[in-house]
């Protein structure tokens, strides 16, 4: 879905530093392998391509979905954590790190449902500070923020979300970050936040939760993923590179 020329590496960048998205490999440390991996054409369409699990010989089958029931929706979540964790000169982005999935995975769980969350009203349009206000669950507004990102790219430039230039959805994407956009149960800025937000998780995850395929968000931040000791290493002074290890590292065959 992403071009490849200087320009389009240099406006991305440009929309990254303005409102604030993060790039891959441009925060620190890990917020919390892959069977198949999949890349959002400009059509929408998706191309597999079989990769290996990065901490363990066994295969990861966590490339399945569990909450999207319309692969168009998944193609637009898809196309959208591009954006936001976009493939760049450090390493891959969003969706060869399995964002997508991780997200997925994530809505059909707890946090999706927002279960032991307390969720009764009343519910206040106030200060940022106030939290989540919105009787909709998480899973939920995800719903109404993809279909909301697909009728703004329709509205704007008579076109699908996953057909547009990177510029176009950068564009739309801006909208809900700076709330022109109009949702129903919750604020557009609420929606790009959460979108933000797991983007940056799935990327640094453990790669047992589907996201940073072959713990490559780790590989471009020198992070050591899950580590059983430092005991070897805690005393010196010099930095010390250490190959990252993921949970399934730690189980014996």
């Amino acid at each position: 879905m992403a071009e490849n020329n200087s320009n389009t590496k240099m406006s991305r960048r440009k929309f990254i530093k303005n409102s604030g998205y993060v790039a891959g490999g441009a925060i620190g440390g890990g917020l919390l392998g892959t069977l198949v991996t999949t890349s959002v054409t400009n059509n929408g369409s998706q191309t597999a391509s079989n990769t290996t699990d990065g901490g363990s010989n066994n295969t990861n089958f966590n490339k399945a979905l569990m909450y999207f029931a319309r692969q168009e929706d998944f193609n637009i979540l898809s196309a959208a954590t591009e954006r936001i964790f976009p493939e760049d000169d450090n390493g891959p982005g969003a969706i060869e790190l399995g964002v997508p999935y991780f997200i997925d995975h994530q809505l059909a769980g707890a946090y999706g449902h927002n279960d032991k969350e307390y969720m009764q009203g009343p519910f206040y349009e106030g200060s940022d500070f106030q939290g989540y206000q919105t009787r909709l669950k998480r899973h939920e507004v995800f719903d109404v923020g993809i279909q909301a990102i697909e009728k703004q790219s329709q509205q704007d430039f008579d076109a699908s979300f996953v057909d547009l230039e990177g510029k176009q959805q950068d564009e739309i994407l801006q909208k809900f970050q700076d709330g022109d956009v109009d949702l129903k149960g919750v604020t557009p800025t609420t929606f790009f936040e959460l979108l933000r937000s797991a983007t940056i998780e799935g990327a640094y995850s453990d790669p047992l939760y589907g996201g940073n395929g072959n713990m490559a968000a780790w590989e471009m931040k020198q992070f050591p993923g899950s580590q059983m000791s430092y005991l070897d290493e805690i005393k010196k002074e010099e930095f010390i590179e250490k190959e990252p290890k993921a949970l399934r590292a730690h189980i014996s065959s």
